[in-house]
This record gives C-alpha cells, sequence and structure tokens, in this order.
C-alpha cells in the first residue's frame, strides 16, 4: 500500500499562488497515474488534475485549466501542484491519489489532505 503525505497547504489572498507537494513511499509510485482532488465543505470530494504514469500527459478538471499545473518527480516520489490566480472558490483540502488516468477515478488510499483557504 502506498502512503501518501500531502503538503504546502496555507492561506493566501485571491489572485495568489501555492505549490503543494504529495510525497508517496512505495516502489510503485513510478508506475502509478497520480491525481489531486479537492474537497470544500458541504460538498463531495471533486477531480482537479491528473498526470499520467507513462507519458506524463496531464489533465485537468475546467474549473482549474490553465491556472494549475501538475507535475511528478518520480526520483523523489513527488508529485505537485502548482496553483496560481487562486480564487475564493479553490478554498478546500486537497488530496493525492493514484489514478485510472483515463476516467479520473482514484484508486487506493488517502492521505491526510492539506488545507487551502483564498480569502477575497
Amino acid at each position: 500500500q502506498v502512503q501518501l503525505v500531502e503538503s504546502g497547504g496555507g492561506l493566501v489572498q485571491a489572485g495568489g499562488s501555492l505549490r503543494l507537494s504529495c510525497a508517496a513511499s512505495g516502489r510503485t509510485f513510478s508506475t502509478a497515474s497520480m491525481g489531486w482532488f479537492r474537497q470544500s465543505p458541504g460538498k463531495e470530494r471533486e477531480f482537479v488534475a491528473a498526470i499520467s504514469r507513462t507519458t506524463g500527459s496531464t489533465s485537468y478538471a475546467d474549473s482549474v485549466q490553465g491556472r494549475f499545473t501538475i507535475s511528478r518527480d518520480n526520483a523523489k516520489n513527488t508529485v505537485y501542484l502548482q496553483m496560481n490566480s487562486l480564487k475564493p472558490e479553490d478554498t478546500g483540502v486537497y488530496y493525492c491519489s493514484r489514478i485510472i488516468f483515463n476516467t479520473r477515478a482514484p484508486i487506493g488510499n488517502w492521505g491526510q489532505g492539506t488545507q487551502v483557504t483564498v480569502s477575497s
């Protein structure tokens, strides 16, 4: 089982930037597509971004397209989410997970998440 630890969240004003990190344990990281999800108060967890295990292709939710960038460093077993031009509606707890890239479906366990709060 892969252990996931998210970090990098915080409080930022609208228009600001944050960079989230997800450190994964286990030798399967380099063979796994990875994704970021978020959960806002009163809402279900939703897909944010994914990066393919094989091609490095990326996929984004329409709401973050053009503002967020997902990347990975297989040598460090880490996936990142660079978030620019943040909006109050980006507020939530952000989680990473292994993912089926084509369907955006998360698989396996979740980390503890990292809180992102965007003030207006």
